[in-house]
């Protein structure tokens, strides 16, 4: 194989270049090419040496849209792609020296189980694995002829995640391996036998100046999120889940509703009884501006489904999307007419579900959804013993929140996180 010019950002030539370390971590903010990278690094091994590659992340249906395509996108660019097979069912990347990148999801650690001879192991979006499928994917990595190596990249997190207690500080075992602000200052460090590099957005010399400015903007709007995106670093201070909620009068929200395009009109719902909530919402959505407005609310408890149908039938005539715990009661409405259809849930979706809402720049919320303000307008996150926030549990029950999840489940809110790589040469 004859191989181009391989295009790199410089901050990330000498991890391309280094295999000494069993362990390699990498940290950054959005937009820091760091997962481009990582995959350069992959091809660039397996092309000039037979090795068993394994890419994992912890649900398999992300794999496709995210690790795999970025493995063609880069085979392209550095002009290997036409010797290489890609292969979809099941999804690997064989290579013409006897090599194979094979994707796995931690959502069925079954299959990986029957998995031998693996030397790379590439754990993308690792701080959405738990700590026992990291272990697990060590007990997987004993290649007897040939070096070992884990690579585990993320974006920076809470430090209560298991990526920031096991490679930096547990506060809790009371352990130190490295000072995150050490690597925030050096950007490069290697201890014992881990390699750790931390990027940010200024390290991708090809991103557009309308990107960072996007990544600047969240200053204003949400630091925690700015911390992590901008500046790549661990930790949130603060504990409010969305301290971009405003409520403003019922009038200025339906001014923007009377204007907004039919398919941006969500509505979502969250079933209760007895204990808990039944609740519907219903958002408009500016996507050009990545504005939510919330303009209606049903907010109900201890009443039947019969009871419920009689109350809500001002939403029949739009799609409800609903929790999918409740399959009967989804059949119920649907034959009195409704138009209710179960969401999606996965390993991991309450967070998921949670960042997605967080990424909108403001959440305007009409002054009649009384309900809703009073469970979102303060809804803080809940915190373990040393203070740190658990990032998908909250001080309340917040059923308008899970009805904001739910109705959103078919739109999905420009993650900065993406851009074309194509359109920019990176």
């Amino acid at each position: 194989m004859i191989l181009k010019q391989v295009t790199c950002n410089n901050h990330f030539i000498d991890f391309i270049n280094d295999w000494d370390y069993k362990f390699y971590f990498l940290v950054g903010g959005y937009g820091s090419s760091k997962s481009y990278h990582v995959a350069t690094k992959l091809l660039l091994k397996l092309a000039s040496e037979k090795r068993l590659a394994l890419v994992v992340r912890e649900v398999y249906d992300t794999i496709r849209d995210s690790c795999f395509s970025l493995f063609e996108e880069v085979a392209l660019r550095i002009g290997i792609y036409e010797h290489l097979k890609f292969k979809t069912s099941p999804m690997q990347v064989i290579f013409p020296n006897g090599s194979k990148i094979i994707f796995k999801g931690m959502d069925n650690p079954q299959k990986l189980k029957s998995i031998n001879g693996v030397s790379i192991i590439w754990l993308e979006e690792c701080s959405e694995v738990k700590y026992e499928g990291y272990k697990e994917l060590l007990g997987r990595l004993r290649h007897m002829e040939m070096s070992n190596h884990i690579i585990c990249s993320t974006n920076p997190v809470s430090k209560a995640n298991w990526t920031y207690k096991h490679f930096f500080k547990n506060d809790e075992a009371k352990t130190l391996v490295l000072d995150d602000k050490v690597l925030y200052k050096n950007r490069i460090v290697k201890l014992n036998n881990t390699y750790y590099h931390h990027s940010i957005c200024d390290d991708n010399t090809f991103l557009p100046k309308s990107y960072i400015e996007e990544l600047e903007n969240m200053k204003a709007y949400d630091y925690d999120l700015y911390r992590v995106a901008r500046l790549g670093q661990f930790g949130v201070n603060g504990t409010k889940v969305l301290p971009q909620f405003k409520e403003i009068p019922h009038d200025k929200v339906m001014e923007f509703v009377s204007k907004c395009p039919s398919r941006y009109i969500k509505t979502g719902m969250d079933f209760g009884f007895v204990t808990s909530y039944n609740a519907i919402i219903q958002m408009a959505i500016d996507d050009k501006n990545k504005d939510l407005y919330i303009f209606k609310e049903y907010y109900s408890k201890g009443k039947t489904d019969d009871e419920i149908a009689k109350d809500i039938e001002e939403f029949k005539k739009f799609i409800i999307t609903a929790d999918n715990a409740e399959p009967k009661s989804i059949a119920y409405f649907n034959r009195l007419g409704y138009k209710m259809k179960a969401c999606k849930k996965f390993a991991g979706s309450r967070l998921a579900n949670t960042k997605k809402v967080k990424r909108f720049k403001n959440i305007y919320c009409s002054s009649e959804c009384v309900n809703t303000i009073k469970e979102l307008e303060n809804l803080t996150y809940k915190t373990n013993r040393l203070g740190e926030i658990i990032e998908d549990e909250f001080n309340i029950d917040p059923h308008t929140f899970s009805a904001i999840w739910y109705g959103l489940d078919d739109y999905e809110v420009a993650d900065i996180k993406r851009f074309d790589r194509n359109k920019y040469n990176v």
